[in-house]
């Protein structure tokens, strides 16, 4: 299921199947980098601290403590530091300090040919969906979850934990969501892909440009105006990312403002755009910008069930079995 191999399909901007890096083992040595914007000190310490009580040994990037008006370092400094951590060898996983705004500046300059001959495991969310796409552009997965800049949040513990089972041993929960009424029901099975929803419109037209088709999509986002959001939603219909999905999971929009000006819900924005096709739709995942903040592994391979009164998402296989 996680292997390489498969026959491309041709209107696909990518293959779909994609491959796992190792998992972890105690003392295995984790990068821990700040690609776009800047982070306080506290937040390094504080998550060093934590993966380091995980068994690990953690090195920290050249940028992490850099400030560039808002950048952890100008756009040389990060794509250096990165690049380093990527090309390592003896890392075996690296943790995005925080998203912000940035990583898109860097992107197209990342060589992942350090990456692909020493593979490992790369997690963030926001702003680093960008690069989580490029992951799967080149075949590999990488985690959608906890950043260093979340580690001691309120109700934190356990996606910590879930992180961490994932990573050094392969299982993973299903993912029980509570049920909202206006989900809409059904059953479909294929990769999940997904992220912020502005970076992933943000990437429409890019080296980085999403492929839905056949894929189950996952939303989220965080201080956006209701027509932006709606706009956002208009884009991604307009480019076709919807034609061909199989299932659509929408996580935490967190702080969106206008919505009694613009007269619909989130819920009912969603549907509204989606309602001439028939894949399912679940409100409601703990995923995005609050805790609890599901880690989501981007590209796995998944069953999707939504059902009007209970709605749930797994691995169809736990790879560490």
């Amino acid at each position: 299921m996680f292997c390489p191999g498969q026959v491309q399909d041709k209107t696909s901007a990518y293959i779909k199947m994609f491959q796992f890096p190792p998992f972890l083992k105690p003392s295995d040595l984790t990068g821990i980098i700040p690609p776009a914007s800047k982070i306080p000190k506290i937040f390094i310490n504080q998550a060093k601290t934590i993966i380091e009580s995980w068994g690990l040994k953690v090195i920290l990037s050249k940028n992490w403590d850099k400030d560039h008006f808002g950048f952890a370092g100008t756009d040389k400094e990060r794509l250096q530091a990165f690049q380093e951590l990527l090309d390592n060898k003896e890392i075996k996983c690296i943790f995005c300090a925080r998203g912000g705004y940035g990583t898109s500046r860097i992107i197209d300059q990342l060589d992942l040919n350090g990456f692909i001959s020493s593979p490992k495991w790369i997690i963030g969310y926001s702003d680093i969906t960008v690069l989580l796409n490029k992951l799967l552009i080149h075949q590999y997965s990488g985690i959608h979850g906890p950043m260093p800049i979340n580690f001691i949040e309120d109700n934190s513990e356990e996606s910590l934990q879930i992180l961490k089972k994932f990573l050094f041993y392969g299982t993973y929960p299903e993912l029980r969501i509570p049920t909202y009424k206006q989900n809409r029901p059904g059953f479909a099975s294929g990769e999940l892909v997904g992220g912020n929803l502005t970076m992933l419109t943000n990437s429409i037209g890019t080296s980085t440009q999403l492929n839905t088709d056949g894929m189950i999509l996952f939303i989220e986002d965080i201080d956006e105006r209701m027509y932006r959001v709606d706009r956002m939603l208009v884009h991604m219909k307009r480019a076709g990312m919807f034609k061909k999905l199989k299932g659509l999971v929408v996580g935490h929009f967190t702080d969106i403002t206008e919505r009694k000006e613009f007269g619909y819900s989130i819920e009912e924005l969603i549907l509204s755009h989606t309602e001439k096709f028939d894949f399912p739709v679940c409100f409601g995942a703990p995923i995005g910008h609050i805790m609890p903040n599901y880690p989501i592994i981007v590209g796995a391979e998944v069953s999707l069930h939504v059902e009007s009164n209970n709605a749930t998402l797994a691995l169809k296989e736990n790879p560490g079995n």
